[in-house]
Protein backbone atom coordinates (compact mmCIF):
# COMPACT_ATOMS: atom_id res chain seq x y z
CA UNK A 1 0.00 0.00 0.00
CA UNK A 2 0.93 3.64 -0.36
CA UNK A 3 0.33 6.16 2.41
CA UNK A 4 -3.40 6.31 1.67
CA UNK A 5 -3.74 2.64 2.52
CA UNK A 6 -5.55 -0.44 1.27
CA UNK A 7 -8.62 0.73 -0.65
CA UNK A 8 -10.58 0.02 -3.86
CA UNK A 9 -7.85 1.20 -6.26
CA UNK A 10 -5.40 -1.29 -4.76
CA UNK A 11 -8.03 -4.02 -4.91
CA UNK A 12 -8.43 -3.27 -8.63
CA UNK A 13 -4.68 -3.55 -9.17
CA UNK A 14 -4.63 -6.80 -7.21
CA UNK A 15 -7.35 -8.21 -9.44
CA UNK A 16 -5.31 -7.24 -12.48
CA UNK A 17 -2.35 -9.20 -11.11
CA UNK A 18 -4.56 -12.12 -10.15
CA UNK A 19 -5.85 -12.28 -13.71
CA UNK A 20 -2.30 -13.23 -14.72
CA UNK A 21 -2.39 -16.24 -12.41
CA UNK A 22 -0.87 -14.81 -9.24
CA UNK A 23 -2.16 -15.12 -5.69
CA UNK A 24 -2.14 -11.53 -4.43
CA UNK A 25 -2.13 -10.38 -0.81
CA UNK A 26 -2.85 -6.68 -0.13
CA UNK A 27 -2.20 -6.12 3.57
CA UNK A 28 -3.55 -3.18 5.52
CA UNK A 29 -0.30 -2.13 7.16
CA UNK A 30 -2.20 0.07 9.62
CA UNK A 31 -4.47 -2.73 10.86
CA UNK A 32 -3.54 -1.95 14.47
CA UNK A 33 -5.61 1.21 14.14
CA UNK A 34 -8.66 -0.45 12.61
CA UNK A 35 -10.03 -2.03 9.44
CA UNK A 36 -9.91 -0.31 6.09
CA UNK A 37 -10.50 2.45 5.47
CA UNK A 38 -8.54 3.33 8.59
CA UNK A 39 -9.35 6.99 7.91
CA UNK A 40 -12.18 8.24 5.74
CA UNK A 41 -10.90 8.98 2.24
CA UNK A 42 -12.55 11.08 -0.46
CA UNK A 43 -13.31 9.33 -3.74
CA UNK A 44 -10.83 11.62 -5.46
CA UNK A 45 -7.80 12.64 -3.41
CA UNK A 46 -6.98 16.05 -4.84
CA UNK A 47 -4.22 18.44 -3.90
CA UNK A 48 -6.51 20.62 -1.77
CA UNK A 49 -7.58 17.63 0.35
CA UNK A 50 -4.13 16.13 0.92
CA UNK A 51 -3.11 18.20 3.97
CA UNK A 52 -6.18 17.19 5.96
CA UNK A 53 -5.87 13.55 4.94
CA UNK A 54 -2.17 13.39 5.76
CA UNK A 55 -2.78 15.02 9.13
CA UNK A 56 -4.80 11.92 10.00
CA UNK A 57 -2.49 9.43 8.28
CA UNK A 58 0.97 10.50 9.43
CA UNK A 59 0.60 9.38 13.08
CA UNK A 60 -0.46 5.95 11.84
CA UNK A 61 2.42 5.73 9.38
CA UNK A 62 4.94 6.86 11.99
CA UNK A 63 3.62 4.20 14.36
CA UNK A 64 4.44 1.52 11.78
CA UNK A 65 8.00 1.00 12.97
CA UNK A 66 10.60 -1.17 11.29
CA UNK A 67 10.15 -3.76 14.04
CA UNK A 68 6.42 -3.91 13.37
CA UNK A 69 6.95 -4.01 9.61
CA UNK A 70 9.27 -6.99 9.84
CA UNK A 71 7.07 -8.84 12.32
CA UNK A 72 4.08 -8.32 10.04
CA UNK A 73 6.03 -9.43 6.97
CA UNK A 74 6.83 -12.70 8.74
CA UNK A 75 3.12 -13.24 9.32
CA UNK A 76 2.16 -12.38 5.74
CA UNK A 77 4.68 -14.83 4.32
CA UNK A 78 3.64 -17.58 6.72
CA UNK A 79 0.03 -17.01 5.69
CA UNK A 80 0.88 -17.32 2.00
CA UNK A 81 2.74 -20.58 2.45
CA UNK A 82 -0.31 -22.20 4.06
CA UNK A 83 -2.85 -21.30 1.37
CA UNK A 84 -3.81 -24.30 -0.81
CA UNK A 85 -4.08 -22.09 -3.90
CA UNK A 86 -0.48 -20.88 -3.55
CA UNK A 87 2.14 -22.92 -5.34
CA UNK A 88 5.44 -23.71 -3.72
CA UNK A 89 8.27 -21.42 -4.68
CA UNK A 90 9.34 -17.80 -4.39
CA UNK A 91 7.24 -14.69 -3.91
CA UNK A 92 7.46 -11.08 -5.06
CA UNK A 93 6.89 -7.98 -2.98
CA UNK A 94 5.54 -4.82 -4.60
CA UNK A 95 5.35 -1.43 -2.95
CA UNK A 96 3.96 1.96 -3.84
CA UNK A 97 5.30 5.11 -2.16
CA UNK A 98 6.13 4.09 1.45
CA UNK A 99 5.29 0.50 0.49
CA UNK A 100 8.48 0.33 -1.58
CA UNK A 101 10.58 0.65 1.57
CA UNK A 102 8.48 -2.03 3.26
CA UNK A 103 8.97 -4.28 0.23
CA UNK A 104 12.73 -3.79 0.33
CA UNK A 105 12.86 -4.57 4.04
CA UNK A 106 10.80 -7.72 3.53
CA UNK A 107 13.04 -8.93 0.72
CA UNK A 108 16.18 -8.29 2.76
CA UNK A 109 14.74 -10.14 5.77
CA UNK A 110 13.59 -13.13 3.68
CA UNK A 111 16.16 -13.67 0.92
CA UNK A 112 15.25 -17.35 0.74
CA UNK A 113 11.66 -16.54 -0.22
CA UNK A 114 11.57 -13.20 -2.04
CA UNK A 115 12.73 -13.40 -5.65
CA UNK A 116 11.53 -10.01 -6.88
CA UNK A 117 11.04 -6.53 -5.47
CA UNK A 118 9.24 -3.76 -7.33
CA UNK A 119 8.77 -0.23 -6.07
CA UNK A 120 6.84 2.51 -7.85
CA UNK A 121 7.00 6.21 -6.95
CA UNK A 122 9.02 5.00 -3.94
CA UNK A 123 9.72 6.89 -0.72
CA UNK A 124 12.16 6.45 2.17
CA UNK A 125 14.56 4.17 0.28
CA UNK A 126 17.61 6.31 1.07
CA UNK A 127 17.66 7.94 4.49
CA UNK A 128 20.22 8.76 7.16
CA UNK A 129 18.95 5.99 9.43
CA UNK A 130 21.30 3.11 10.22
CA UNK A 131 18.69 0.69 8.89
CA UNK A 132 17.80 2.68 5.79
CA UNK A 133 16.60 0.29 3.05
CA UNK A 134 19.54 1.14 0.82
CA UNK A 135 21.88 -0.20 3.52
CA UNK A 136 20.06 -3.56 3.47
CA UNK A 137 20.69 -4.42 -0.18
CA UNK A 138 23.68 -6.71 0.55
CA UNK A 139 21.10 -9.11 2.03
CA UNK A 140 19.00 -9.22 -1.14
CA UNK A 141 18.84 -12.15 -3.51
CA UNK A 142 15.84 -10.71 -5.36
CA UNK A 143 15.78 -8.91 -8.67
CA UNK A 144 14.76 -5.28 -8.21
CA UNK A 145 12.86 -2.79 -10.35
CA UNK A 146 12.19 0.79 -9.30
CA UNK A 147 9.98 3.13 -11.32
CA UNK A 148 10.33 6.73 -10.18
CA UNK A 149 8.55 9.98 -10.88
CA UNK A 150 10.91 12.83 -11.64
CA UNK A 151 10.92 14.27 -8.11
CA UNK A 152 10.71 11.07 -6.06
CA UNK A 153 14.40 11.01 -5.21
CA UNK A 154 17.32 13.38 -5.69
CA UNK A 155 19.95 12.42 -8.23
CA UNK A 156 22.37 11.97 -5.32
CA UNK A 157 20.01 9.56 -3.57
CA UNK A 158 19.43 7.58 -6.77
CA UNK A 159 23.18 7.37 -7.31
CA UNK A 160 23.74 6.20 -3.73
CA UNK A 161 21.08 3.52 -4.08
CA UNK A 162 22.38 2.33 -7.45
CA UNK A 163 25.93 2.17 -6.09
CA UNK A 164 24.72 0.03 -3.19
CA UNK A 165 22.89 -2.31 -5.57
CA UNK A 166 25.93 -2.53 -7.86
CA UNK A 167 28.27 -3.25 -4.94
CA UNK A 168 25.96 -6.01 -3.72
CA UNK A 169 25.73 -7.61 -7.16
CA UNK A 170 21.95 -7.26 -7.20
CA UNK A 171 20.18 -7.46 -10.55
CA UNK A 172 18.16 -4.28 -10.86
CA UNK A 173 16.70 -1.57 -13.05
CA UNK A 174 16.03 1.99 -11.92
CA UNK A 175 13.86 4.01 -14.26
CA UNK A 176 12.67 7.61 -14.11
CA UNK A 177 9.32 8.36 -15.74
CA UNK A 178 9.81 11.80 -17.34
CA UNK A 179 7.17 14.46 -16.77
CA UNK A 180 5.36 12.30 -14.21
CA UNK A 181 4.59 13.19 -10.58
CA UNK A 182 4.66 11.12 -7.41
CA UNK A 183 1.69 8.78 -7.06
CA UNK A 184 1.23 8.19 -10.80
CA UNK A 185 -0.22 4.67 -10.48
CA UNK A 186 -3.12 5.61 -8.21
CA UNK A 187 -6.30 6.37 -10.15
CA UNK A 188 -8.06 7.92 -7.14
CA UNK A 189 -5.54 10.78 -6.89
CA UNK A 190 -4.82 13.79 -9.04
CA UNK A 191 -1.29 12.42 -9.58
CA UNK A 192 -2.67 9.57 -11.70
CA UNK A 193 -1.25 9.14 -15.18
CA UNK A 194 -2.77 6.35 -17.32
CA UNK A 195 0.25 5.94 -19.58
CA UNK A 196 2.57 5.74 -16.58
CA UNK A 197 0.33 3.13 -14.98
CA UNK A 198 0.55 1.06 -18.17
CA UNK A 199 4.31 1.49 -18.22
CA UNK A 200 4.32 0.20 -14.64
CA UNK A 201 2.49 -2.98 -15.77
CA UNK A 202 4.86 -3.30 -18.73
CA UNK A 203 7.78 -3.43 -16.29
CA UNK A 204 6.15 -5.37 -13.47
CA UNK A 205 4.64 -8.30 -15.32
CA UNK A 206 7.85 -9.37 -17.11
CA UNK A 207 9.72 -9.13 -13.79
CA UNK A 208 7.21 -11.47 -12.17
CA UNK A 209 7.27 -13.80 -15.13
CA UNK A 210 11.06 -14.08 -14.99
CA UNK A 211 11.27 -14.63 -11.26
CA UNK A 212 8.10 -16.49 -10.31
CA UNK A 213 6.81 -18.39 -13.35
CA UNK A 214 9.02 -21.40 -12.69
CA UNK A 215 8.26 -21.46 -8.98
Amino acid sequence: MDAFGARPVLEEMARELAAHGYYVLVPNLCYRHGPTPVVELPEDIGEELRPAVFAQLMPLIEAHTTERALRDADAYLRFLTTQPEVSAGPVAVIGYCMGAAMAMRTAAAHPDQVAAVAGFHPAFLVTDAPDSPHRLVPKLTAQVHLGLAENDMTSEAISELNQALDAAGVGYTTEIYPGIVHGFTMSDTDAFNPSALQRHWDRLLPLLDRTLANG
